[in-house]
């Protein structure tokens, strides 16, 4: 197993420029004010430098916000298509990649990688979440690839992984884009062997450092998970008190399939008769949902994951603001497309724009909510998501003094329509200092760069690659 990052101790002292707090539930942004954190915990948000600090972070123009939690991406899967599936590559028929590309090459990936292969995938992976500024981050991903757990143990985000079920777990799409599912599949076998992986993984992982290593369960996706998988995952899961997190209604042919399967019903149906539509659910995408759907999946107070970015690519809006407007609790998340989380909300608000006509929705405020506050609700951890004494010491600082960023008046509004990954000067988990002045502090950029990019380009040389990027 990994080191873990030595404990924060002592106290650290962050300056900023502007620093996020809510008030009465609202989030405000206060002048020229001190964060200082002890040990893993902020102790005070004061105008006055601390005394005494055993390190300080003291550089103008910064403004402190609580950690960014980033609850839905795809380290691995991403990373084996990135720069090959934009302009429409690998797209059958103009069908998605995920039965393309994503699911049968990170397959291909963990049969042909060593542990230590896939492991400088998921450290690249994880380096670039944090320069991206998220502290926490919600990670769905084959179960074949443990290293993911062991990569966010060392490197130090805080991290819920979520290792796949299955009931057909080698769906692909055929020469004329549709996913056929593996009939052998239905006989439950692969449903049994990845519930019992994942209380494998739960048992040894969960709980890791202080609670910053956790598990979540994620059955796939509506198409991919029969009845009784997603039952009984969802009964373990109430059973340990973890959330849940799928992919639901992310394209028409799901759609489809689900109605062919189970009576006409819709994907958000199909898991209400189940009985699995509720508060523990964060459900992806959803961009195929009724409005029927989300009426009904804003009754039962789940949540959607909107990742807008990665279905912007493929000429398709997912705005923010049709699942927000409906009262759905909606955060925001990469898809680990490009994993800047600024860039996202950027992108977020702007679709959200164009879709409805209308310049005030999807306010900063309220984009700056649905990674932070909003997050942080989603999986239940009140102690994430505000800057405020007693909270978690988790912390994304971003440099507002670059050119494209000034003149300032409004850091929040400037966050949102202006700001990028680039701008991320620190970032804080548990009060470890994990990137200062845009730099990852614990290990050699360059080569967990190195490192990563020659264990995908190893799946890229497959000839299975070959083929399905060339379609």
């Amino acid at each position: 197993m990994p080191q873990v990052p030595q404990k924060a101790t002592g106290t650290t002292a962050v300056y900023g420029s502007y620093v996020l707090v809510r008030e009465e539930g609202l989030p405000v942004v206060k002048r020229d004010q001190w964060v200082v954190i002890e040990g893993d915990r902020i102790a005070a948000v004061s105008a006055s430098r601390p005394a005494n600090a055993d390190l300080v972070l003291d550089r103008p123009g910064r403004f402190i916000l609580p950690g960014l939690l980033n609850l839905h991406n795809h380290c691995f899967s991403e990373a084996v298509a990135r720069t090959h599936a934009e302009d429409g590559g690998g797209r059958k028929n103009s069908q998605s990649v995920v039965y393309s590309v994503l699911l049968p090459l990170t397959k291909s990936g963990i049969d042909i990688l060593t542990p230590e292969e896939r492991m400088a995938i998921g450290r690249l992976g994880i380096l670039q979440l944090l320069k991206g500024g998220a502290t926490t981050v919600m990670e769905p991903f084959r179960n074949g690839i443990p290293e993911m757990f062991d990569a966010a143990l060392e490197m130090g985000l805080r991290f819920y992984g979520a290792p796949y079920l299955f009931s057909s777990a080698n769906p692909k799409a055929d020469a004329k884009g549709v996913v056929q599912y593996d009939v052998a599949d239905a006989s439950g076998s692969d449903s049994e062997r990845d519930l019992a992986t994942w209380n494998d993984i739960h048992g040894k992982w969960h709980g890791l450092d202080g609670g910053r290593i956790q598990v979540t369960m994620s059955p796939h996706a509506t198409d991919t998970c029969d009845p009784d998988l997603l039952r009984a995952a969802h009964a373990r899961a109430r059973e340990l008190g973890v959330q849940v997190t799928t992919h639901l209604a992310q394209s028409v042919r799901e759609v489809e399939v689900i109605g062919q399967r189970y009576d006409g019903r819709t994907p958000a149906e199909y898991l209400d008769w189940l009985g699995l539509l509720g508060p523990d659910l964060l459900a992806a995408h959803c961009i195929a949902c009724s409005d029927t759907d989300l009426d009904l999946m804003a009754k039962r107070d789940m949540t959607v994951l909107n990742c807008p970015r990665v279905f912007a690519r493929t000429g398709k809006t997912a705005a923010f603001s049709r699942f927000a407007e409906k009262g759905i609790r909606t955060v925001v998340g990469t898809d680990g497309y490009n994993m800047d989380l600024l860039g996202e909300i950027n992108a977020a608000a702007m679709i959200s724009k164009i879709v409805f006509g209308d310049a005030t929705v999807a306010s900063s405020q309220t984009m700056i909510d649905a990674v932070t506050a909003q997050a942080a609700a989603a999986i239940r951890r009140p102690d994430l998501g505000e800057i405020r004494p007693g909270a978690t010491a988790d912390l994304t600082v971003v440099d507002m003094t670059h050119p494209h960023l000034q003149p300032l008046f409004d850091p929040m509004k400037a966050l949102v329509a202006l700001a990028n990954r680039a701008n991320i000067d620190s970032v804080i988990v548990d009060g470890r200092v994990l990137v200062e002045n845009g730099a990852y502090r614990l290990a050699d950029e360059a080569a967990i760069t190195e490192a990563g990019s020659a264990a995908i380009a190893r799946i890229w040389d497959l000839p299975e690659a070959r083929a399905a990027f060339a379609s």
